[in-house]
């Protein structure tokens, strides 16, 4: 997710924990103690590279080696922000019912007792399951 964000706008670490405790609608912000040790690795893979500004500051700006990886690991990220904007709809203090909670167990019960192996096609099929009711679920009502 930080990669993401750097990709949108050069950054500092300050500005990438504001920009995520703004994305989990304030419910949650990242300690420094996380945010730049994790700026620090992909410094390290060379996806990023920073500069250092207003003295000891330092600007993060993605690199080819980053953008490379994002669209690598698209469908990842996608998940990874549809979760957090369930989250900040979760920070409103809405939880959903018990018989809710149950089912959420079943399919967790499902995936990890799942029959037959994880092949490639048998991952992207049951993602698309899991992704398509997360979509619905999260679009509300239908009006009816």
């Amino acid at each position: 997710m930080l990669l993401s964000l750097i990709e949108e706008k050069q950054r500092h670490g300050y500005e990438l924990i504001k920009e995520l405790e703004l994305k989990f609608g304030g419910s949650y912000a990242p300690s420094p103690g996380s945010v730049y040790p994790t700026l620090t690795l992909l410094e390290e893979l060379g996806q990023v590279r920073s500069t250092t500004t207003e003295g000891s500051k330092r600007l993060y700006e993605i690199t080819d080696e980053g953008r490379r990886y994002l669209r690598e690991n698209e469908a990842m990220l996608n998940s990874v922000r549809k979760r957090m904007a369930m989250a900040a709809r979760a920070a409103s203090g809405e939880m959903p019912p018990e018989d809710l909670h149950h089912a959420m167990h079943t399919l967790r019960a499902a995936l990890m007792f799942h029959r037959g192996g994880w092949s490639e096609a048998e991952t992207e099929r049951v993602r698309r399951i899991i992704e398509a009711a997360a979509e619905e679920i999260s679009q509300g009502r239908d009006n009816e």
